[in-house]
């Protein structure tokens, strides 16, 4: 009883009004998180270590799993160095901002598919740049562009910008600090390679909503299976601010919380809401 009140009072510190998408439930021990924000290309200000701090995302995700109880983070942007078979071996959680080609090897890359994701049922969190990861039409990168089911294509809502975000899945523990809808501002990515048959949208743009308007879905966060591994994105995170958003801390909790099977998930892929979303930013960009 000692330990729940306890863990509501860090929630309240942390999360304000909510609280209540914080469980009872928690790991015996923390879970292990491997928080690689390398950039080989575009460097992102979230991601910007200054005077040999941490970087704001690392802050962030550092006191997230400290002040929940649910990880522990070692931050790296090495990839070379960190992300190989024997270091991911000590790990639960891998997650993503980055940007480019990588220095991750092919041994590497096969153990975490293969073995380390599909076999072990570990889990992966992209945030952000995490797809504009990888993102040359190269087949030898076709490995992330399966995994991550997304591609950047641009942003024409820029970090200025004020959008509105329709949430589909409002029981998804990443998804239930939103509630319905919400306004935030952040860069919106549109994709390529996104395929809407292998993953569960959770959240898209509302573009009656939304300026600039454009005539097809641009989805904001989805889920899947990858074997017996879960994998997270959400386009949120450019801006640093972003990082001190309450209900986003709090979704990248509920991330967590069902990559740990702390909290059930829906990960059926819905193409459905795809093609309805489809449907209602032609009208809203004026198409028929």
């Amino acid at each position: 009883m000692k330990r729940l009140v306890s863990l509501l009072a860090i929630a309240a510190w942390l999360f304000g009004s909510d609280v209540a998408f914080v469980r009872a439930g928690q790991p015996d021990k923390p879970a292990r998180a491997l928080f690689l924000t390398q950039s080989k290309g575009f460097r992102h200000g979230s991601v910007t270590r200054k005077g040999g701090k941490l970087a704001p995302a690392e802050v962030a995700m550092t006191r997230l799993g400290r002040q929940t109880g649910l990880f522990t983070v070692d931050c790296t942007q090495d990839a070379a160095a960190d992300f190989t078979v024997e270091n991911l071996k000590k790990y639960d959680i891998v997650m993503f901002y980055t940007t480019g080609v990588l220095p991750i090897s092919d041994e590497a890359r096969d153990y975490f598919l293969n073995t380390w994701l599909k076999q072990n049922g570990h889990g992966f969190i992209g945030f952000h740049s995490a797809t504009d990861t990888y993102r040359n039409d190269d087949p030898k990168y076709a490995w992330y562009r399966e995994m991550i089911n997304g591609t950047f294509n641009g942003h024409p809502w820029g970090a200025g910008t004020t959008v509105t975000i329709t949430v589909h899945d409002t029981s998804h523990p990443a998804m239930k600090p939103f509630g319905k809808e919400f306004q935030i501002r952040d860069e919106i990515y549109q994709y390529k390679n996104f395929h809407p048959e292998r993953v569960r949208v959770l959240m898209s743009l509302n573009m009656e909503k939304c300026q600039p308007k454009r005539p097809y879905h641009v989805p904001v966060a989805w889920c899947r299976m990858w074997g017996e591994g879960k994998i997270f994105y959400t386009n949120l995170g450019h801006n640093p601010q972003t990082w001190a958003n309450p209900k986003f801390l709090a979704s990248t909790a509920g991330a967590v919380r069902w990559i740990l099977n702390l909290e059930p998930g829906d990960a059926t892929p819905n193409p459905d809401v795809s093609r309805a979303e489809d449907e209602k930013a032609r009208r809203a960009a004026g198409g028929k």
